[in-house]
């Protein structure tokens, strides 16, 4: 027996040894891999390599020439979007042939949409793939049949003189605006630069010409509630313009700037206050601003508004506010962590108008480019990106960064390469903020550094590029960052650096891509298409979701002893 063994176990090592021999007979390619499992864990090994690891030399060789090959398909993308931007054509050239949009058929449509619920758009050809989503009670009814144009009833011509530089309404406009002139209140859900300001400044100039004309003395009968000061800022100039020629004034409210002129434009009548919520609670403690006679309120990016830094701000805003108000809440991301938050500040049953997908979707008319990239490489990479989408240095362009000291420091590295380049972030103060947006406004400086503050709402015309130097901390955020160029209907490119940090984000920016029709590369299809369910911020995972339409939950007391 005990000479018996080792002749079997060379016959064993004989046949292993044939069986490698045949499997390398079948694979004809140098560099040829398979997927091996160790264990619940998968790699890549060499299936030709006699020996049992690749030398260092040879791996460094092979990674190296992996990312020459995806930034070269990466430049393909950004030449043949280049060319697609100075051409104006309709399709993009990718290395690989054309891309096109999906379009949804007809009856795609009537499988996602309940008919007593909601109602298809009637504002925009089928061909272009844009639908909408009504619901709410009593949205059916044909008295509330959108608007093909601005011949709208009940408003007054001076109203809408801000309108006649558009052809027609948009579809958000065309779709709320017939809920909005009859005070329901609304949640309305549409892509940047759709033209939400507008959607709820016309029927709130409206409200106010009709409320100002019984009210005994001037104040404030409108409310609009912003995250940031660019943003109020930027609303505020819209409704200034449209209020212009109906005499309605405007008071814009934020902190960072002397409290003086802002109270002195309460004091002038403002019929409109446009605010940030804390400078406007500071104003309400000081019992400079009342408002009692509100009975018109807007929160623009309202998921933003309802986050949890600023709930209860906002609570105790809106509970000064007049009990018949009118609560809109416009927003071009609406998660379902917030949709009960924000029916709490609104009448029962709210209309909602959706304007595109109902999921989490980035705008159709923004090409994404998503490049997986170490750390630090990424600046080098950005100073080649921008000899490329900046090289006029006229275009405009946005680099968005995640925090205050990583803005100031890609700033000064850029600066350092001879870029002419201006930066809004939370350490700079408003005048120097202010001056940076209306530079690249203007054009005087068009390369901006920026941090999420200039991520939702802000309107700047013609900004053809956008580059994520670091990936937000939300996919919704990425939506909004990305939401900055493709305005009104342009084209736009946004580039995005992704690294192994951002790795829990990647199942939710796979789906977004998926949807807009955009390349995936493999190398984000690595980090797993996953996505993790989100959590509450008050309780963290530990939750149950809850029908919006569940009852409430009922208070159980217990007696002294426990044996009861």
């Amino acid at each position: 027996m005990g000479r018996e063994q080792p002749s079997g176990s060379m016959e064993v090592e004989k046949k292993k040894k044939r069986k490698k021999k045949s499997v390398e007979d079948e694979i004809p390619v140098a560099d040829a891999e398979e997927i091996v499992d160790e264990g619940n864990k998968k790699q890549k090994v060499d299936a030709t390599s006699s020996a049992p690891e690749p030398s260092v030399n040879e791996e460094k060789k092979k990674k190296k020439k992996k990312k020459d090959r995806n930034l070269e398909f990466s430049d393909q993308v950004i030449e043949g979007t280049l060319e697609e931007n100075e051409n104006g054509a309709g399709k993009v050239e990718n290395g690989e042939g054309k891309k096109k949009k999906k379009k949804k058929t007809g009856g795609q449509v009537e499988a996602s949409v309940n008919s007593k619920s909601q109602v298809e758009s009637v504002t925009k050809p089928e061909a272009e793939g844009l639908f909408v989503g009504v619901s709410g009670v009593g949205s059916d009814d044909p008295k509330f049949k959108p608007f093909t144009s601005f011949d709208i009833p009940d408003v007054p011509e001076n109203v809408l003189a801000c309108c006649k530089k558009f052809a027609k309404p948009s579809p958000i406009q065309a779709n709320s605006w017939p809920f909005l002139l009859t005070g329901r209140d609304l949640i309305g859900i549409a892509a940047t630069g759709s033209g939400k300001t507008l959607a709820f400044g016309v029927p709130c100039m409206a409200h106010v010409l009709k409320k100002k004309s019984k009210a005994k003395a001037a104040t404030p009968l409108a409310l609009v509630m912003a995250p940031t000061r660019e943003l109020t800022q930027q609303i505020a100039e819209v409704l200034e313009e449209a209020g212009s020629s109906c005499g309605v004034k405007i008071a814009c409210i934020y902190g960072g700037t002397p409290k003086g002129p802002q109270k002195a434009a309460l004091r002038a009548g403002a019929t409109i206050i446009v605010a940030t919520p804390g400078r406007l609670q500071d104003l309400m403690e000081e019992g400079v601003c009342s408002l009692k006679q509100v009975s018109f309120v807007v929160l623009d990016e309202a998921d933003r508004m309802l986050d949890l830094g600023f709930e209860p701000a906002i609570r105790s805003i809106i509970s000064e506010t007049n009990k018949n108000r009118q609560t809109l809440m416009f927003s071009a991301t609406w998660p379902t962590s917030v949709d009960q938050l924000g029916k709490e500040f609104m009448q029962a049953n709210p209309i909602k108008v959706t304007i595109g997908s109902q999921d989490l979707a980035a705008n159709h008319d923004v090409m994404q480019i998503v490049e997986v990239l170490e750390d630090r490489a990424r600046f080098q990479r950005l100073d080649a990106l921008l000899a490329k989408y900046h090289k006029s240095r006229t275009n405009r362009v946005i680099v968005f960064v995640l925090y205050k000291k990583e803005a100031v420091r890609v700033e000064q590295q850029l600066q350092q390469r001879g870029w002419k380049v201006a930066a809004v972030h939370g350490d700079k103060g408003q005048a120097d903020r202010t001056r940076a947006v209306q530079s690249f406004r203007e054009g005087s400086c068009p390369l901006l550094v920026a941090t999420d503050v200039a991520a939702r709402g802000l309107d700047i015309p013609d900004v053809e590029f956008v580059i994520n130097f670091s990936f937000p901390l939300t996919v919704e955020d990425y939506v909004h960052r990305i939401g900055r160029t493709g305005r009104a209907g342009k084209k736009g490119v946004a580039h995005t650096f992704f690294t192994q940090a951002d790795k829990q984000r990647a199942g939710e920016l796979v789906n977004v891509l998926r949807e807009a029709g955009q390349i995936v590369s493999d190398e984000l299809l690595k980090f797993g298409t996953h996505v993790k369910k989100k959590e509450s911020k008050l309780y963290g995972a530990h939750f149950k979701d809850i029908d919006t339409n569940a009852p409430k939950a009922t208070k159980i007391t217990f007696g002294d002893s426990d044996d009861e």
